[in-house]
Parts: structure tokens; sequence; C-alpha cells
């Protein structure tokens, strides 16, 4: 649970720096892009990992969600991918992050 508290915060900093400056075509956006496309398979790794009686004990977390998202990243390069991917990393994961603190 410490890798995935550790992905939270760094997808709050990267989302910390905006959603322009993440969808920019620039050198700057492409590195933003990359980095939180990594977070979000680190994620979807560790929660591949989580055993299955973790998962069954909160239901509320969307599990295939998270691993589609990584699906979606690891293999899709378009644009409405990086709008995903945002999404993903500005409201989904830190949701994920305050669920799991809760326990």
């Amino acid at each position: 649970m410490a890798d995935l508290a550790e992905f939270v915060r760094e997808a709050e900093y990267l989302t910390s720096k905006g959603r322009e400056a993440y969808l920019a075509d620039s050198m700057d956006g492409a590195l933003l892009r990359n980095a939180g496309e990594r977070i979000l398979i680190k994620v979807a790794a560790v929660a591949e990992k989580l055993p299955q009686a973790f998962k069954d004990a909160h239901p509320d977390v969307d599990w295939r969600g998270i691993n589609r998202m990584r699906n979606l990243v690891a293999h899709h390069y378009d644009r409405g991918s990086h709008d995903l991917a945002w999404a993903a990393l500005n409201v989904r994961i830190p949701e994920l992050g305050t669920r799991l603190s809760q326990d």
C-alpha cells in the first residue's frame, strides 16, 4: 500500500502543473504525459497484485477500470487517451488514495 500512496502523491504533483501543461504540444507536455502514463501503469501493477480478499473488501473501487486504463495508456497513443489519462490522474487516482487510506 505504501507504493500506491507514493503513486497518488506523484499523480497529485503532476496534476498540480495543470491540464494545459499536461496536454501541451511541447516537449514539456510530452514528458508530463509520459510520466502520467507511467504512474497509471504502476498503479495498475500494484492493484493487480493485491489479494482478492482485499479487492472484495473494497467493492467501491473500480478494479477492472484501473486495468482498462492501464491497457488504454499502454496501447493507444492518441489525444483522446491523453484526456482520459488526465481525468484518471486528476480525479480517479486521488479518489482511490482517499478510499484506501480510510482503512
